[in-house]
C-alpha cells in the first residue's frame, strides 16, 4: 500500500520516529527554530493537521468550538488526564481559539530579543548546570531554544519563570471542596526576582549576586486568619544546592526558617498548590533526576486569548462541577508540538510524588500541561496554567512599548481528593497590591527576612 508523505498521520510518525531514534530538533517539515529566528512565523514548519484543530479532527471540531463532554473523545490525545476527567465527568469545557503562528505573541518582547540574541551561547557542565560557552552563568532568553533533551527543555523553565527580570503577581484564589462549593478563598502575592539572565539594562548580572538565581517570595493578605502569613525563598545559581527557606507565621509572631525539603506541602489550609508546583518547576532542576524525554505530540494548551482586561478586576467567569463554580472560563488552541518529559524527585528521599510528566511547547518552551504521581504511581495532581498576551479587543496592558505576555490563571487539581484550587493574576488585591513587571525595587521591599516580618506584622 502506498503511504502519501504527508497523509494525516505523518506528524505522528515523525515524531515517533524521532523520539525512538533519539533525533529532538523541532518542527515536522522544516526545522523548528532557524524559521523562528528568520521570521518569527512558524506555518513552513508543519503540516496542516497541527495547525489548524478543524484539519486535525477532520471537520469534527472547528476553532469556535467548545470541547464539553459530547465531543472530547475526538481531542482525549490532545489533553493531560486529568483535563480530560475534568471535560468528560465534571462539567468543564474549553473553547477553541486558532493556532498562534506568530510567536511574538508568546513572549514577553525583550525575553524573545535576548532568546534570538543568545542562541548558541549556552551549554551545560558536566554536573548539569548551565553556563555560557565562556563559562559564565547564563545571559538572558531561553538558554536552549531548541532543546535536545528532556533537562535542556527543563532548563529553560527553571532559569527565568516569569520570563520578566521582575514579577509581583497579585492574586486571588479559591479553594473548592469534592462537592463543588468554596471552602477557602485567599488574596495574595508572589513576587519573582532574577539575579543572573537579565534582559532589560545593560548588564545580565545583578552585581553581587551572581552565585544566585532568584528571590521568590508569597505573602497573604486575605482572610484574617491568614493575613501575614508569607514565605521567602533564595535560590542558588547552582541547581544542585536546595534554596534557603524562611517564613513568617502570625501566630507566632516570628520568623523561622524551614527545611530546604519541605516543598511538598499546602501554603496555606485548603489550597492545592505546593512550592515544588511552581511553574512545573518549582525546585532547583538537579535535585530532581531522570529526566526522560518520553514522547513528543500536539496538545491542546491554553498559550493565547485568557486574558479578561474588560472584567472587573481581570476576573474570568467561572463553570462546571456540582454548583457552576469548580472551573474558569478558558481558551485552548492546538499547539503543533509538544515535547513530553518525566522526572523523579531525586534529591527528596520522603517526597510523597514519585514523578512528574510536563507537556512543554516547543514555539515557546512555556510549560502548558504538568501532573504527578504518588508514590504508589498513581495519578495525583495537575497544574494547568493559562497564558495570554493582554490584548482583549482595544484594551492592552503595556509592558513598556510592548503588550505584556503572562500567566493568567490557574487550575490545580487534586484528582484523588476532588479538591480543586483555581487562581487568577488580578489587577490588585486586598492590602493595596497591584500586578506588575519590572519595577525595579521588589528587594528591599518584599525579598528579605526583614522583609517579609515587616509584611507580617
Amino acid at each position: 500500500m502506498h503511504i502519501k508523505k504527508y497523509d494525516h498521520n505523518y506528524s505522528r510518525r515523525v515524531f515517533l520516529d524521532r523520539v525512538t531514534k533519539g533525533a529532538m530538533a523541532a518542527g515536522v517539515l522544516t526545522p523548528l527554530w532557524p524559521l523562528i529566528s528568520q521570521a518569527a512565523d512558524i506555518t513552513k514548519a508543519y503540516p496542516e493537521e497541527l495547525l489548524s484543530i478543524d484539519a486535525y479532527t477532520k471537520g469534527k471540531v472547528k476553532t469556535g468550538d467548545f470541547i464539553t463532554a459530547e465531543n472530547v473523545e475526538l481531542v482525549k490525545d490532545l489533553l493531560d488526564p486529568i483535563a480530560y476527567v475534568q471535560i468528560s465527568q465534571m462539567g468543564r469545557r474549553v473553547k477553541i481559539v486558532p493556532t498562534t503562528t506568530d510567536v511574538t505573541k508568546i513572549y514577553p518582547h525583550e525575553y524573545l530579543e535576548a532568546t534570538l540574541r543568545n542562541s548558541g551561547k549556552a551549554k551545560m557542565d558536566a554536573d548539569g548546570n548551565v553556563f555560557t560557552t565562556d563559562g559564565k552563568p547564563w545571559i538572558g532568553g531561553n538558554p536552549f531554544p531548541d532543546a535536545q533533551t528532556g533537562t535542556e527543555a527543563f532548563a529553560n523553565i527553571t532559569l527565568s519563570w516569569g520570563r520578566h527580570d521582575e514579577n509581583l503577581y497579585a492574586i486571588r484564589d479559591w479553594d473548592i471542596g469534592p462537592d463543588g462549593s468554596e471552602q477557602y478563598q485567599y488574596d495574595f502575592c508572589w513576587a519573582e526576582k532574577n539575579t543572573v539572565g537579565l534582559v532589560n539594562g545593560d548588564s545580565p548580572y545583578w552585581a553581587g549576586h551572581e552565585d544566585k538565581l532568584r528571590y521568590q517570595s508569597v505573602w497573604f493578605t486575605y482572610p484574617n486568619d491568614s493575613r501575614g502569613t508569607s514565605f521567602l525563598n533564595t535560590w542558588y545559581y547552582d541547581q544542585r544546592k536546595f534554596p534557603e527557606l524562611f517564613g513568617y507565621i502570625p501566630a507566632f509572631k516570628r520568623v523561622r526558617r524551614f527545611p530546604s525539603s519541605q516543598r511538598f506541602e499546602p501554603l496555606v489550609p485548603g489550597i492545592t498548590v505546593f512550592l515544588s508546583d511552581a511553574w512545573a518547576a518549582g525546585d532547583p532542576m538537579l535535585t530532581w533526576g531522570n529526566y526522560k524525554v518520553i514522547g513528543r505530540q500536539p496538545m491542546l494548551g491554553a498559550i493565547s486569548n485568557n486574558w479578561m482586561g474588560n472584567n472587573e478586576n481581570y476576573e474570568p467567569a467561572v463553570h462546571g462541577g456540582p454548583k457552576g463554580i469548580t472551573f474558569f472560563d478558558q481558551t485552548m488552541e492546538l499547539i503543533p508540538e509538544t515535547i513530553v518529559v518525566e522526572a523523579e524527585p531525586t534529591g527528596y528521599p520522603r517526597a510523597p510524588v514519585s514523578k512528574k510528566r510536563v507537556w512543554i511547547d516547543t514555539r515557546n518552551m512555556m510549560f502548558i500541561a504538568y501532573v504527578t504521581y504518588d508514590r504508589r504511581g498513581e495519578l495525583w495532581k495537575s497544574f494547568e496554567p493559562s497564558f495570554s498576551q493582554y490584548v482583549q479587543g482595544d484594551t492592552v496592558k503595556m509592558d513598556g512599548e510592548h503588550p505584556v505576555w503572562s500567566w493568567t490563571h490557574v487550575h490545580t487539581h487534586d484528582i484523588q481528593t476532588n479538591r480543586m484550587s483555581r487562581f487568577y493574576q488580578a489587577k490588585e488585591v486586598r492590602g493595596g497590591f497591584y500586578s506588575g513587571y519590572n519595577q525595579g525595587d521588589l528587594y528591599d521591599r518584599y525579598m528579605t527576612v526583614p522583609a517579609i516580618q515587616r509584611l507580617g506584622s
